[in-house]
């Protein structure tokens, strides 16, 4: 199950996030291979963030996956998760920082 989890100054009281999660989890099950209702995407607005000495509009995210990520999967998914969050959010892409884990190996060693 890959799970998205992003956390962001924006504020996001009274702000339809709703189609956000939608594509967001869209994108992740494309991207990685998973069925779309595997997905878990979590959403945290008003995290205290400085980025560059200022508190404009920044986030970050990380997605863990046990399997269905590779060097083109981790390009993809950051590519495609800082487009979501630019136009639902106006968070630039230069204000995003993702971590994209595969955790299929700490899986196998802990069933050893």
């Amino acid at each position: 199950m890959p799970c998205l989890d992003i956390s962001t100054n924006v504020n996001l009281e009274g702000v339809d996030v709703d189609s956000f999660f939608r594509e967001a989890a869209t994108a992740v099950a494309n991207i990685t291979g998973k069925p779309e209702k595997s997905v878990m995407v979590v959403l945290k607005g008003s995290a205290t963030i400085t980025l560059r000495e200022n508190e404009e509009p920044a986030a970050l995210g990380e997605v863990v996956s046990i399997g269905g990520i590779n060097s083109e999967a981790k390009s993809e998914l950051i590519s495609s998760i800082s487009s979501i969050l630019d136009n639902h959010f106006s968070i630039p892409r230069a204000r995003f920082f993702l971590k994209v884990y595969d955790n299929s190996l700490a899986t196998r060693l802990s069933r050893m």
